[in-house]
């Protein structure tokens, strides 16, 4: 007898020894990272104290000359990303992404194969495609239950099988995902995405780290490890982004006086936790002009003041959820009252009771807050062009036309002025000329420009200074100037042609017309002054005496 208890000591003693040495999930998929002993549990997720079968899923500490020889070729490498932070009760997503090593793909197919026009050693024929590896050939030989004689094959590293779907034959990668004490396992091809409900897992910054096997003939093979930071959080994440018509550098937390500035909110909520909420901005401009509550997530306001100016954004959202039961401890009873009560009863009674909200339901607020601090400066507000002049030139200096543009500003003084001269449609720039200017008084100036070819074009005149700047755009009409000058020859020999009509018209009227002579009333002499008055304008425009401009212009502000 005592040699069978002896015996039956080295059985469980030889149990408990292989049950120590087996490998675990926490083994396996911890990176580094301590164990997490007290959790909740995450729906679809197991303990990671399971054990791990390591003879179909070897494991390699990094470092192991295996990793060098898992794929042919080169190395994988695989990239892990969420959309985190996530608001506690949403859902937080990851998406693992699989880079092969150059000239690998994967196919339609899910196989591995090298990209045409890229591999050193080409196939014989441009139709044959060389695979890295082909296991949709090898899948389809042996169906589902006998790939590999038995159906141990398809199983995840707990020995759970794999999901039968379709298209089952394409993913050839499994992703075994762990966190909080907690592991979950897929099946996928070269990139795959999950999400996890966060309202089990505390808040803070947590580590998601995926394992990726591929398909092997006997077993699964290494080929990748990743890891990414997730933060779960009990405020609403949100971002401010602030947009002003004039200021010229928006991220300088630096506006113009006057002008309003748009305020867009964007809460960042990727799984849509917050789509059936209510939710509220309430706003503090810090100017004075009190607090301003809304229901949209754009709103603008106007500083009329110069100065620094501290602006906050509370976010609220009313989030509906489902009642749950509330448990009420009852005070102690008196000796009376007990003497009353049954004598199985209980010292505390569970009460099921619906929160008394104005909509009929149960729901939670959850908060985001918003902080800066912002400058408001003076600032270019608004630029005008009040007149475009064609600018006359000889023959010989008619290489280009040039137009003068007068502009004048309202607000701060510029010091840049920069023109952006395009096609009609103002989308296509074919030219962009800028000059520093200095202007003391007013803002008023004169902006000469050069067109190489007559056509029309759309001008766009910026007038700027440190923090603002501001635009003016018009539609112009340039003619060339060898153009103009023919023109004006043109007209000029029609003149004389007609001058020289009217001579000879003049001349052969004298020779053939018998001479009369009569007596002119003081009516005909009037008409007659008329006439010469209209002659002498007439040789006023054809022959000019003079060509000096008008001295009023003496007085235009000063060209760039």
């Amino acid at each position: 007898m005592s040699g069978v208890c002896c015996h039956l000591g080295f059985l469980l003693l030889a149990k408990a020894v292989l049950c120590a040495a087996a490998i675990r999930f926490q083994d396996v998929l911890s990176y580094g990272s301590t164990s997490v002993t007290s959790y909740k549990k995450l729906q679809g997720w197991s303990s990671d104290q399971n054990k791990w079968n390591e003879k179909l899923y070897p494991f390699w500490e990094e470092g192991d000359p295996r990793w060098k020889d898992c794929w042919k070729d080169g190395r994988v490498t695989a990239n892990l990303e969420t959309d985190s932070p996530a608001l506690v009760g949403s859902n937080v997503s990851f998406i693992v992404t699989l880079q092969f090593p150059k000239c690998q793909k994967e196919d339609n197919d899910g196989a591995i194969i090298y990209k045409r026009n890229c591999t050193q050693d080409p196939p014989a024929s441009q139709d044959q495609q060389v695979y890295v590896y082909n296991w949709t050939e090898w899948i389809d030989n042996c169906g589902w239950e006998n790939c590999t004689g038995n159906h141990s094959h398809n199983v995840f590293p707990d020995g759970r099988p794999f999901p039968h779907y379709p298209g089952w034959r394409r993913r050839n990668f499994v992703y075994v995902f762990h966190t909080f004490g907690q592991y979950y396992e897929t099946t996928g091809r070269s990139s795959t995405m999950f999400s996890v409900n966060t309202a089990n897992i505390t808040l803070g910054e947590h580590l998601m780290v995926v394992s990726i096997y591929r398909r092997g003939s006997s077993s699964y093979v290494p080929v990748a490890r990743a890891n990414a930071i997730y933060v779960v959080t009990d405020k609403i994440p949100i971002l401010v982004s602030m947009f002003q018509k004039h200021d010229r550098n928006i991220s300088d937390s630096i506006f113009i006086k006057d002008s309003p500035i748009t305020f867009d909110v964007k809460i960042h909520d990727p799984s849509y936790y917050l789509n059936n909420s209510a939710i509220s901005y309430k706003w503090s401009f810090g100017d004075g002009s009190g607090l301003y509550i809304a229901s949209s997530s754009t709103t603008s306001h106007t500083y009329t003041l110069q100065g620094n100016f501290t602006l906050n954004l509370t976010v609220q959202a009313i989030i509906p959820v489902p009642c749950k039961p509330v448990t009420l401890t009852a005070p102690l009873p008196t000796s009376a009252v007990m003497t009353e009560a049954p004598s199985n009863s209980d010292s505390s009674t569970t009460v099921e009771a619906i929160k008394d909200n104005p909509d009929g339901g149960c729901h939670i607020y959850r908060y985001g807050y918003y902080r800066t601090s912002i400058s408001v400066v003076e600032g270019i507000l608004e630029v005008n062009i009040i007149q475009m002049t064609s600018i006359q030139m000889t023959e010989s200096q008619a290489e280009n036309s040039l137009v003068d543009f007068v502009v004048t500003c309202q607000g701060s003084l510029p010091t840049d002025v920069c023109t952006v001269v395009s096609d009609p449609t103002c989308q296509v720039s074919k030219s962009v000329v800028c000059n520093p200017i200095v202007i003391t008084d007013e803002c008023l100036l004169t902006i000469r420009r050069a067109f190489e070819e007559p056509g029309t074009y759309c001008i766009n005149i910026t007038l700027g200074d440190d923090t603002s700047q501001a635009l003016a755009s018009a539609l112009i009409s340039v003619n060339g100037g060898s153009s103009s000058g023919t023109t004006e020859g043109v007209f000029i020999f029609l003149g004389l042609l007609a001058v020289f009509a009217a001579i000879g018209a003049f001349v052969l009227y004298k020779r053939y017309k018998q001479y009369k002579p009569i007596e002119r009333s003081a009516g005909q002499a009037e008409n007659q002054e008329g006439l010469t008055a209209y002659f002498s304008h007439f040789k006023a425009i054809f022959f000019p005496s003079s060509t000096e401009r008008n001295p009023l212009l003496k007085s235009k502000p000063g060209i760039v």
